[in-house]
């Protein structure tokens, strides 16, 4: 029950936010929206505020904004089919806009209640930073000649050193100063460490935002490594559909809120750049053919994009298909 509760609620999140921005951009935009649908299936419960009618649905994987106009043509000067393609445009880019908004703001969150970890350390009596010279409350600022911006970036760098000689400069007293420090390897994570103890913890609003974005930078960073990774055969693809992620979420909330949220912004991270994609049918395939229309001076026959999405979308369903097979045989078979 915890799993589908806090499934319910992440998925709910996600698809909110992401269908909030094209709500909200379109009503910017002055474009008539017909229906504002948070999951999909048979109505649960539904109103109608003016001219926009609103509903929860059934199945809580999936959601719509559904505006005048969008699929087909129509002479109502509101509609998206008769609005700019550069508005078009950015009604489309909204939604995994608003994902990426959202993954800041949970780990903004995180921040802002847990504290933003910054580059004052203190150090491990015996270890290598230590012994280098390196002291309590010294800020790192730079390793091998690189200017570091947050924590992580430092732990990035050093974890992939094994038993190197690295380079880190720090800021004591307002004056820099160059270490020479020899990593090691952690034994259990098989991470380089150099032997920090703790780091000194920030609490405000803007550092917890700053925070939030730094971190959705980097998860957005290893998620196209990850891509790069696949596609070149490096590693190999491990892809997870609804199934898989409810229970990674449901695994979350049993160790505490904080680990929901984190997994929440990577999952809406993830959904943010998977529907930039230029892939038929998402936000990213609508997308090349409004910078195609742009490009051109007008747009595409209506008959041909829609056939390009509906196939997209087949080839999708069928993908996602495959992919709720092997969630069910990993989980539970």
């Amino acid at each position: 029950m915890q799993t589908i509760l806090s499934s319910i609620l992440v998925f709910g999140m996600l698809i909110f936010f992401h269908e909030l921005g094209h709500f909200i951009v379109a009503k910017l935009s002055d474009i008539k929206v017909n229906e504002f649908s948070l999951g999909l299936g048979p109505q649960l419960i539904s109103m109608k505020l003016k001219e926009t009618h609103y509903s929860i649905r059934l199945l809580p994987f999936g959601g719509y904004v559904k505006m005048e106009g969008e699929d087909t043509d129509t002479s109502d000067p509101r509609a998206f089919n008769n609005k700019s393609a550069l508005v078009r445009l950015g009604v489309i880019l909204a939604g995994p806009l608003m994902n990426f908004i959202l993954a800041i703001l949970l780990l903004g969150i995180i921040g802002f209640y847990s504290g933003v970890p910054t580059r004052q350390v203190t150090v491990t009596p015996g270890e290598p930073a230590e012994i280098s010279g390196i002291q309590d409350n010294d800020i790192i600022h730079a390793i091998d000649g690189r200017k570091v911006g947050h924590w992580e970036e430092i732990v990035e760098i050093i974890s992939g050193r094994h038993n190197e000689k690295i380079s880190v400069t720090v800021i004591r007293d307002g004056k820099y100063i160059d270490y020479d420090v020899t990593t090691t390897v952690e034994p259990k994570t098989q991470r380089g460490i150099i032997g920090i103890k703790s780091v000194m913890q920030k609490y405000s609003v803007l550092e917890s935002i700053k925070y939030g974005y730094k971190k959705t930078v980097l998860i957005l960073k290893l998620i196209l490594v990850g891509i790069y990774q696949v596609l070149t055969g490096k590693v190999k693809a491990d892809v997870v559909g609804p199934v898989g992620l409810a229970h990674i979420v449901g695994e979350a909330a049993k160790i505490g809120v904080y680990q929901v949220l984190y997994i929440a912004a990577v999952i809406s991270a993830n959904l943010g750049l998977f529907n930039l994609f230029p892939i038929p049918a998402l936000d990213g395939g609508r997308g090349i053919f409004l910078v195609f229309e742009l490009l051109r001076g007008k747009p595409v026959e209506p008959e041909k994009e829609g056939l390009i999405h509906f196939i997209g979308f087949a080839l999708l369903m069928f993908l996602m298909i495959l992919i709720l097979f092997k969630d069910l045989r990993e989980l539970w078979f």
